[in-house]
């Protein structure tokens, strides 16, 4: 927000960076054409960041700066007159206003401001190849994960998405079976990766290992949803100044690849967003990359053709880009083809490779009236060389510049103060919670689980069949037992139905013979007419030659028969 009754030198127009022999202006309509502030540590780069930083968000730009040491926090705040700073504003014939800016504060690991995240397929294979460090063979094999994933609709969104794909396009150690003996459920993704070319388990392997590298770098903070929404960058307050957009990198700078990808990933995005817009009074947002160096060493050839491509065209969408490094030879001559305005500040040549470096920057200037050479180990902190566009869009000639000083704090915001900030902006609620929408890994998991609950059915199937035969083997098996002892037991009775009748059939005779033989007697008995009594050796045929002696007899063979008619 202005603080009230300030007034400021610069125009709508153009911002008033410094002065030496003429007042050195940027001009807003050209500011799109980016730039370069290079200079040894302490030389005051961050300063002239500020200083433009401010001067854009005056003139309604919204602004986008990596604050790496925690310095620029401060723009925030309402600048200290010190005696240093009106000293400096006095020189420069100008009356020091104190001053503060809107700003938001954001951070990958959503510490010192709110979170900032992408999804896994927002930053492509390209880029993530480039976090990952991978070679050109790995760099294939993600490519091949991110087609199979477009082509079968599985959504990457965070690191554990990644994860699950590479899983499901490795070849398996073996023939890959389910536990019920059917096919691999991630055969169809698998075969889908194979058309592509050849997908091996170490190249796989090789890329989760950085994928963990990532990870323990904080690289699984930044992806995920919500992501972010770049024209929210693009804001500006109720004042009608930009907003500036500041990234807590103090952190993010010990991952200098996931720091230097990130940046390109939103420089690409904001390509791929904003229309084309041809050249503007003012740029619709201005961005500043510092530690610029990080971008490009170590880039692949593809790499570098991006970012030159991204800085070549995004000035047509109404975006500035300024690199602030140490020395113009940390970025890439067709890079440094298209910067239209540099700040230099002072170098330093104590070793061999500090005057190489000193005489490359200096080739890359115009022949001037200074000896460069000697003026850039010269300058003073706060002093620079510089050169920029003039209203014709022509370069100026090179000035030794007095810079003017930051109108807000130049001192870090306090770390309760800044969090207040974070608490109350509006931008909490979109970005304050990470969600979990559904994607691959949830996707690939589902597979696995149908095919597991398909199998399990079918071991449920096949094993209640294996009961119902086992039962029906069990039945068979007893049916066949009682039916055994049912004939053994039939077989006993028989026998002993034999031995029944046989024993009745011999009593039987038995009782005849007796009988005949008791006839006899008593046939002969009355021949005779003989008054003797009965031998006394034969009682028992006395006894069943006697009327009670035959009643006795038919009970007893009764008796047994009944008998065994009972035990049939």
């Amino acid at each position: 927000m202005a603080v009230s009754g300030t007034t400021s030198i610069d125009t709508d127009q153009k911002i008033f960076v410094g002065k030496g022999e003429q007042p050195a202006w940027l001009t807003l309509a050209l500011a799109n054409r980016h730039g370069l502030v290079t200079g040894a540590t302490g030389t005051g780069k961050t300063v002239s960041l500020q200083v433009m930083a401010e001067g854009f968000a005056r003139a309604g730009v919204p602004v986008f700066a990596a604050d790496i040491k925690g310095d620029l926090s401060g723009i925030s705040e309402v600048g200290v007159p010190a005696d240093f700073i009106v000293k400096r504003a006095t020189e420069l014939g100008l009356t020091f206003q104190p001053d503060q800016f809107t700003t938001v504060f954001w951070d990958v690991f959503g510490e010192q401001g709110h979170p900032v995240r992408a999804t896994v397929t927002e930053m492509g294979p390209l880029l993530l190849s480039r976090m990952l460090d991978l070679n050109d063979v790995q760099e294939g094999v993600l490519n091949v994960a991110f087609r199979v994933a477009d082509d079968n609709g599985l959504t990457l969104i965070d690191m554990k998405d990644l994860r699950a794909l590479l899983d499901a396009i490795a070849p398996p150690d073996g023939p890959k079976k389910a536990s019920d003996g059917n096919e691999d459920p991630l055969a169809p993704i698998r075969q889908a990766a194979r058309t592509f070319g050849n997908v091996t388990r170490a190249t796989v392997g090789t890329i989760q290992r950085q994928l963990l590298v990532l990870e323990n770098q904080g690289g699984n903070q930044f992806f995920g949803e919500p992501a972010l929404a770049l024209q929210d960058f693009m804001r500006t307050d109720r004042d009608g100044r930009g907003v500036i957009n500041i990234l807590a990198a103090d952190r993010l700078l010990h991952s200098p690849r996931l720091y230097a990808t990130f940046l390109l990933w939103m420089l690409s995005e904001l390509f791929e967003v904003l229309p084309e817009v041809g050249d503007l009074p003012k740029p619709k947002l201005v961005f500043f990359f510092d530690e610029a160096h990080l971008l490009f060493s170590g880039a692949s050839a593809d790499f570098l053709e991006q970012i030159v491509r991204t800085v070549r065209l995004i000035r047509s969408k109404g975006v500035g880009i300024f690199f602030v490094t140490q020395t113009p030879k940390d970025v890439p001559n067709d890079v440094l083809a298209q910067l239209g305005s540099r700040i230099q500040h002072q170098l330093r040549a104590h070793t061999p490779d500090d005057a190489k470096a000193l005489r490359a920057t200096v080739s890359t200037y115009p022949t001037s009236d200074y000896d460069l050479g000697e003026v850039l180990t010269s300058l003073a902190t706060g002093e620079a060389i510089v050169t920029v566009m003039n209203e014709k869009g022509a370069p100026t000639p090179v000035a030794w510049t007095r810079l003017r000083a930051p109108e807000g704090s130049m001192d870090p915001m306090p770390a309760a103060e800044m969090t207040a900030r974070v608490q109350a902006s509006p931008l909490l609620p979109t970005y304050g919670t990470r969600l979990d929408p559904d994607s691959a890994y949830e996707m690939l998991a589902r597979r696995m689980e149908a095919a597991a609950a398909d199998a399990a059915a079918a071991d449920a199937e096949k094993a209640a069949a294996t009961a119902a035969a086992e039962a029906e083997k069990e039945a068979a098996r007893a049916a066949a037992a009682a039916a055994k002892e049912a004939a053994a037991k039939e077989k006993t009775e028989a026998r002993e139905r034999a031995a029944a009748q046989k024993e009745y059939e011999r009593a039987q005779r038995e009782f005849e013979r007796a009988e005949r033989a008791a006839d006899a007697r008593r046939s002969g008995r009355t021949s005779s007419r003989t008054t003797t009594s009965r031998k006394a050796d034969d009682p028992l045929s006395d006894l069943l030659g006697s009327g009670l002696g035959r009643t006795i007899a038919k009970e007893v063979v009764q008796g047994i028969f009944s008998t065994l008619r009972r035990r049939r």
